[in-house]
């Protein structure tokens, strides 16, 4: 019995004592891309604001994202990957590139289909399932986008088994270079190619983006000297191996993709800007959820499946319990962050495109959008422990029953926003409830609906833009408890005192820092720096920021948070990471 635990420790060692290193390393990464990706959204913004022209744009996208989404997520990160390293492992190359040849020619050709039935089908899609909001000249832009997005579609299909091939070497620095070159074609085309071609420019930089994403990735082939043969090899034990462990994937990446288009879909009946204006604030979470959340998620999930390979539930326990107070400890400061100084970082991103109304839109989908950052980053985690535990069916069925509830919100949401707003469908509701519900139906439903407006207001925004994206987040929060409840009493325990502790504490910090930085901001609005230019309102940011995060230290480490005391000895000192991380109780 004891066998199993040795190496089981000293494989949880080795991985503790990079964990902190390797998440730092993945962080700079995917914060060099998010820095590319800002001076996009600086320009973009500047130009197209929150308007019709971004929300044709953004829509667009749906299709062709939710495809690579759909497609490459599925094969690459929890089914291709591991098979073909076992056939490296056992020393069979031949067998591994006749494999990666298989997987490259059937998802080619998969997506290829899936690509030309979009570019056939845009028009009615953009109609009837992502935008039915939209104008007919809001459509025709909308399909013309999408056809051209659908290029890239064609090439991330391809790119994308690149990076998990040189993966399966351990080769990560070609892989890691790749999405920052996708970025920095966007950034080409949003610098260069919006004056000639308007927003058409920025969909020929991503395809352009994506055709640097795959190159960059051929020189690590050749190094490993790729084979790629023409079959697709569909009668393959091994194929037919990625395809079952695919498929389960696949179908919870099409309850995510189904609420993207729900969101899309309703967004587009809310009037000009409102699909941008989810967008923005999408994009401005996306930035710390990347490079806390999924940072982590990549590190620590290979330390997960070796030790449920090898059955140490102890070291496993810890290894999740670590990683995601590491995530509390950072989000939930995010979160706060996010919602304190949120108003002045949009200013900062606009610069004077927007006005009142859009910045209003923008705002509210933010602050909620925050809410759920600490969710949809735990989430990260507590999914992957499920996939080291080779469980891909209990995420997905979990994500079904968050996806119906999301439904429901969603709806209600929307028909409340627009009960108030259309004269001839509140008749007609009233009219049917009096007739099979009782003469005091319109009563009752109009106090019911007023004080939910009254609630929502209060709110700020949720009526709109910002109910979406309370839907969105409390979506991952019902999938995280659901989750949470099962792989508790699956592994006698999810360490659940420390969890508690650590989010408390770290929510006590962030009252400090809300505090520190809502009194330095009235001292500075005082001083006349809200309404400044430029230069004075990137100070005014910056500072507050800072002046946050030492507050928030200072804060944490006054409320006993040892993962604060632990992490530069964890990051800085190789030596000295096994005593840190006694400290800090992982």
């Amino acid at each position: 019995m004891t066998q199993p635990t040795q190496p089981a420790s000293h494989a949880a060692q080795a991985s503790a004592q990079s964990m902190a290193r390797n998440t730092l390393i993945l962080m700079v990464a995917f914060a060099t891309a998010k820095a590319i990706s800002l001076a996009q959204t600086f320009i973009i913004a500047s130009v197209f604001g929150v308007g019709d022209e971004w929300d044709a744009f953004v829509t667009a996208n749906r299709i062709p994202e939710q495809i690579v989404l759909l497609i490459g997520g599925g094969a690459l990160s929890y089914a291709f990957i591991p098979i073909f390293s076992g056939l490296l492992a056992r020393q069979q190359p031949a067998r591994a590139w006749q494999l990666a040849s298989s997987v490259i020619n059937t998802i080619f050709t998969v997506t290829l289909t899936l690509s030309v039935l979009g570019f056939v089908a845009a028009p009615w899609l953009v109609q009837h399932v992502v935008a039915p909001g939209f104008d007919a000249a809001k459509v025709d832009q909308t399909v013309r986008l999408m056809r051209i997005l659908l290029i890239s579609t064609l090439v991330f299909s391809i790119s994308g088994i690149f990076q998990g091939i040189l993966h399966s070497f351990n080769h990560f620095l070609l892989p890691a270079l790749a999405p920052i070159l996708f970025d920095v074609g966007i950034l080409f085309g949003v610098a260069f190619l919006i004056e000639p071609f308007g927003v058409y420019g920025i969909a020929w930089g991503a395809v352009l983006g994506s055709l640097m994403h795959l190159g960059v990735q051929i020189p690590g082939l050749i190094r490993y000297r790729a084979r790629w043969q023409a079959r697709l090899g569909w009668r393959d034990p091994a194929l037919r191996r990625v395809i079952r462990l695919m498929i389960p994937r696949v179908m919870g990446l099409g309850v995510l993709t189904f609420n993207t288009i729900v969101f899309n879909n309703i967004a587009s009946r809310m009037g000009s800007g409102a699909v941008s204006a989810f967008d923005w604030g999408y994009r401005l979470m996306n930035i710390p959820e990347t490079l806390i959340g999924s940072a982590m998620g990549f590190v620590v999930f290979p330390t997960l499946a070796a030790l449920s390979e090898l059955g140490d539930l102890e070291h496993k326990r810890r290894a999740m319990s670590g990683a995601v107070r590491f995530i509390l400890i950072a989000t939930i400061p995010a979160a706060t962050g996010l919602i304190l100084i949120g108003r002045p970082m949009i200013g900062l991103l606009e610069r004077g495109a927007f006005d009142a109304r859009d910045s209003a839109l923008v705002y509210g989908a933010l602050q909620f959008f925050a809410f759920g950052l600490i969710f949809q980053s735990v989430h990260e985690i507590i999914a992957r422990s499920f996939y080291a535990d080779k469980d891909t069916f209990t995420p997905l069925w979990i994500s079904v029953v968050a996806a119906l509830i999301n439904v429901v919100i969603v709806g209600g949401l929307y028909l409340g926003f627009v009960y108030r707003l259309d004269d001839t469908l509140r008749a007609a509701f009233v009219a049917w409830g009096e007739r099979y519900l009782g003469g005091n139906f319109a009563a009752g439903l109009d106090a019911l609906v007023g004080a939910s407006a009254r609630v929502q207001a209060t709110l700020s925004g949720i009526t709109g833009v910002g109910g979406l994206a309370l839907a969105y987040s409390i979506t991952f929060l019902v999938e995280l408890v659901l989750l949470l409840a099962i792989l508790r009493r699956r592994w006698g325990g999810i360490d659940e005192g420390a969890l508690i502790r650590t989010a408390a504490r770290s929510l006590a910090a962030a009252v400090v820092m809300a505090a520190v930085v809502l009194g330095t901001d009235a001292v500075l609005g005082r001083l006349g720096w809200h309404d400044a230019g430029i230069v004075i309102s990137v100070l005014r940011v910056l500072g507050l920021a800072a002046i946050g995060a030492l507050a928030y230290v200072a804060g944490a480490l006054a409320f006993g948070v040892q993962e604060i005391r632990a992490l530069p000895s964890l990051v800085l000192r190789r030596r000295r990471a096994d005593t840190a991380l006694e400290q800090a109780g992982i």
